[in-house]
């Protein structure tokens, strides 16, 4: 009898050892899935970009600096491996793209162009895609991070394996606090 009881005791862990293990590979197939549709919108933003620059070349021929960091920022985005080396990345990108899109501000018929209109809407379009991406990778992350440190998952975690995640987060530390507002009387 009690080697029927410690057969099924066994039996019960071994099926949790089991169970947890394949909730983390899950959990983890899908922190990379996530992590692969930030680099999927990063490209697609990377591959709108000689648009975009082309568009405002043609108008603003004296901002050459800017329009050659652009050039240049979007092969390092591209070429960024892992998560904190893609968000500063992408972060150093995006305020790139602020500032031609603001170069693009001082030439009222670059803003009327209609090509030129069209690449900031599908730009816009891209960014709001690339915000979802974001959001689901810390989504993931956070549910594979909380599983990998919570009893008794850890137990069976760190064996085999598994790691917490590291968060996408952006490097713009102008971002973490309010803006001052002030009005004059």
């Amino acid at each position: 009898m009690t080697l029927i009881i410690t057969l099924v005791v066994l039996a019960v862990i071994a099926f949790a050892v089991i169970a947890i293990y394949n909730n983390l590979v899950r959990l983890r197939a899908l922190v990379r899935e996530a992590f692969s549709g930030i680099t999927v919108q990063l490209r697609r933003r990377a591959d709108l970009i000689p648009n975009l620059v082309k568009t405002v070349e043609g108008y603003a021929t004296h901002e050459k600096d800017t329009l050659e960091k652009v050039i240049a920022q979007r092969g390092n985005a591209t070429a960024a491996k892992g998560v904190e080396a893609t968000a500063q990345a992408d972060s150093l990108m995006s305020g790139l793209i602020g500032r031609l899109l603001a170069v693009a501000e001082d030439y009222p018929e670059l803003k009327a162009d209609e090509n030129f209109q069209m690449l900031q809407n599908e730009l816009s379009a891209i960014e709001g895609e690339l915000q979802a991406a974001r959001r689901y990778y810390n989504a993931t992350a956070r549910d594979l991070n909380t599983r990998v440190q919570s009893f008794p998952d850890n137990v069976v975690a760190g064996p085999f394996g598994f790691g917490t995640e590291p968060y996408y987060e952006d490097a713009d530390e102008s971002i973490q606090t309010a803006p001052k507002v002030e009005f004059n009387s």
